[in-house]
């Protein structure tokens, strides 16, 4: 146990340092999406073109745009260390709060909703590996091949069309009834109902991507020799399966999430702006229909430095479950 636990934090270490160097061009890469965006910074920071020349030169000043780009880049890059992601041109208010501000609602959407894909696509993925070439299988194979090639936004227009519109079950957009005056039970059901669609949508997607990967894996588990000699010692089928080849084949569904975590976060985009779902997910196509380019490189930033430490995360655990990889 103390070997499992010494390796595993020096592994563990290891794998957030090597992940310093990409945060570092990630913040490189933000001042470069502020500073060759196209469009007068000026111009967008005041909303306008009908500025005298003595303002110009005020908001150039304030804004310290009149400093060479060296000195622009170590003031930024120092403001990053201190989490200070800049001020937003549009709402004159500090990126980190903006982004704050929304960042539950996005969590509140995309946990829950990749917890239950990860559950349907391994147990779905479990039964296609365990009944090849059946029925089942056929359909449940199609259907994860449909979920990974329709585009999230179509299958958010049709649950909206027949869920919302038709049958009125769930509401079409937002997070909560602005007009309901509820309270505590009542108002946790009404975001429910409201998350219940655009969570289906992520949900479909997710789980039809974990389910094929999933079912190739098992399946190579279960010809392998080791669970021959555990089904040869008499052990229950269902031990077999869910105990011994459970573990070998979740390795590589692990890996699979880790590295379509910024696809994930960009359907939730997607998803987002097709429900109108108040997330930073929507909050990134109005900074760039705004042009709001401290924001984007706000949200770049933030985005980026998420997926990079989740991918660590996934690192890690991936070294729980082989053991192989934290020894070499």
């Amino acid at each position: 146990m103390r070997d499992f636990k010494h390796s595993l934090l020096n592994y563990s270490i290891k794998r957030l340092l090597q992940g310093i160097p990409l945060i570092i061009l990630v913040v490189l890469f933000s001042f470069a999406i502020i500073q060759f965006a196209p469009g007068e910074p000026i111009s967008l920071i005041a909303g306008g073109d009908d500025m005298t020349q003595e303002q110009i030169d005020y908001l150039t000043e304030q804004w310290g745009l009149d400093q060479p780009i060296h000195i622009q880049m170590w003031r930024y890059c120092t403001k990053m260390l201190r989490f200070d992601l800049g001020i937003s041109y549009r709402q004159a208010r500090p990126v980190l709060d903006i982004i704050l501000e929304r960042l539950p609602y996005t969590l509140l959407l995309l946990i829950p909703s990749l917890l239950i894909a990860t559950v349907i696509g391994v147990s779905v993925g479990v039964y296609c590996a365990t009944h090849m070439h059946s029925t089942g299988d056929s359909v449940m194979t199609v259907a994860a091949l449909t979920g990974y090639s329709v585009p999230l936004f179509w299958v958010g227009q049709m649950l909206i069309l027949i869920f919302a519109m038709k049958l009125s079950w769930f509401p079409v957009s937002g997070i909560s009834d602005l007009r309901s005056q509820a309270q505590g039970l009542a108002k946790a059901w009404d975001v429910f109902l409201h998350l219940v669609l655009p969570g289906l949508s992520l949900i479909f997607s997710y789980s039809a991507m974990i389910i094929r990967v999933m079912r190739t894996k098992m399946a190579e588990v279960l010809q392998t020799d080791f669970i021959k000699t555990a089904r040869a010692k008499g052990l229950p089928e269902s031990k077999v399966i869910w105990g011994h080849g459970l573990r070998n084949a979740l390795a590589p569904v692990v890996t699979v999430v880790g590295m379509e975590l910024a696809t994930m976060v960009m359907g939730a985009t997607v998803v987002e702006t097709v429900f109108g779902y108040p997330g930073t997910g929507r909050l990134i196509f109005t900074a760039i229909s705004n042009r709001d380019y401290p924001l984007i490189a706000g949200m770049f930033f933030f985005i980026s430095v998420g997926v990079i430490l989740a991918n660590v995360l996934v690192d890690i655990l991936y070294a729980v479950l082989d053991p192989q990889v934290r020894y070499n």
